[in-house]
């Protein structure tokens, strides 16, 4: 593979690791979404509770619907909350993977460019090397 094939393929992969963090984003928000709606849901329990209690001959019988309501508004809600954990647990994971998959080509890509100095340098001291030669042989001709 080339070297340009090489950089897209990293290119590529950095677009893909991001679009998955912009997902698990969004899924965690959306849990923290339905945190929240537990939450109000549960303070208007208390809430419905407090007047039931205040009133029991007027909003009293009332109160056994809006409780049956409650549960379930409620179990809906931890049903969508487990829907959603599943979900980032998976976008964690598809993170993961993306993520090694870029770190396998940015390090395959140091390793090329580490192998291609590697390669220049040998060749630039062999070109020293030779230059050294020929001015020690000139020295030692002058000399001789």
């Amino acid at each position: 593979m080339s070297a340009k094939g090489l950089k897209t393929l990293i290119r590529l992969s950095k677009w893909n690791v991001d679009e998955k963090q912009r997902v698990l984003v969004a899924l965690q928000g959306r849990e923290d979404q339905i945190l929240a709606a537990i939450q109000q849901a549960e303070q208007s329990l208390i809430h419905e509770q407090q007047v039931a209690a205040q009133d029991a001959a007027g909003v009293g019988f009332a109160y056994a619907a809006f409780a049956n309501a409650w549960l379930a508004r409620r179990e809906q809600l931890m049903q969508m909350l487990e829907q959603v954990r599943q979900e980032i647990n998976r976008a964690r994971d598809e993170l993961a993977e993306a993520f090694n998959q870029l770190k396998t080509y940015e390090i395959t890509q140091k390793e090329r460019e580490r192998r291609a100095q590697a390669e220049m340098d040998k060749k630039e001291q062999a070109f020293l090397d030779e230059v050294g030669l020929n001015i020690h042989r000139r020295k030692d001709k002058e000399e001789g």
